[in-house]
């Protein structure tokens, strides 16, 4: 039997790996890379490195799947089946390369940022391949997630006393009831929502590029920071071509 491995690799410092996900490099015939392009290019070094660093004696091969966006079109119409259309393509690719490169009792890995299980969307094209036929065990090992990493940059507790944590996305955060701010982790967001819901008051924690040396944190109240938090974001994505970001609304 294949084995697929989706491993945790946090947010791009290779002292995030656990004991569990270096072991599980170690284990590799193949590591699988979906390729955005030159925009990304230092993504895929980070993920180099993490190899170099805990890959061991042998290095796994690196077979690289040539990505496509999703259809921005259809987005605008219906974002659920813009998604479910793009993991499709990205399944095909993927159940295309596993016929070609990985032999029975091999197994494959996908360097996955922050944890496989929160926004992630590795599993569930990989349950795509597995019922479109391909036979493989498919494992996850945990990461450190963007919340995580972004509280102890802050060295702070994600809630408060007795509260519940809302994690959600920048696309939904105006749906976001007002108690569900209290505690409200917001990820993917590419147009700083929280200026349009967030009330001035709110204190806000963001960070960019979480256990990088190009670490970028800024705290305070929306009404204060929210215009500086909008023009870091967009030098630091003009300047490195992309940007991973998070932030924690804690409403009053």
């Amino acid at each position: 039997m294949r084995t697929i491995v989706a491993i945790g690799i946090g947010t791009g410092n290779p002292a995030h790996l656990t004991a569990q996900a270096i072991d599980a490099i170690r284990s590799l015939d193949i590591v699988l890379l979906l390729d955005k392009g030159t925009d990304t290019e230092d993504m895929r070094a980070l993920r180099s490195n993490m190899l170099t660093t805990h890959g061991g004696e042998k290095l796994p091969e690196v077979v690289t799947i040539e990505d496509t966006p999703r259809d921005p079109e259809l987005a605008r119409r219906d974002y659920r089946a813009a998604v479910a259309e793009w993991h499709a393509r990205r399944a095909n690719k993927i159940s295309d390369v596993i016929r070609e490169k990985l032999d029975d009792g091999g197994v494959a890995g996908f360097l996955v940022w922050g944890d496989p299980s929160l926004y992630d969307s590795t599993l569930r094209m990989l349950e795509q391949v597995r019922e479109a036929g391909e036979e493989f065990e498919l494992r996850s090992i945990p990461g450190i997630a963007a919340p995580m990493a972004l509280c102890a940059a802050f060295a702070i507790p994600a809630n408060r006393v007795g509260e519940p944590i809302h994690i959600t996305t920048g696309r939904k955060l105006s749906e976001t009831a007002p108690e569900l701010l209290r505690n409200c982790f917001v990820m993917l967001d590419g147009g700083c929502a929280f200026r349009d819901v967030a009330s001035g008051d709110t204190e806000i924690f963001w960070g960019a590029y979480l256990g990088d040396t190009r670490e970028i944190l800024i705290h305070g109240r929306v009404g204060d920071v929210g215009a500086e938090i909008a023009e870091a974001r967009e030098r630091a994505r003009a300047e490195h071509g992309w940007i991973m970001d998070t932030y924690l609304l804690r409403a009053p």
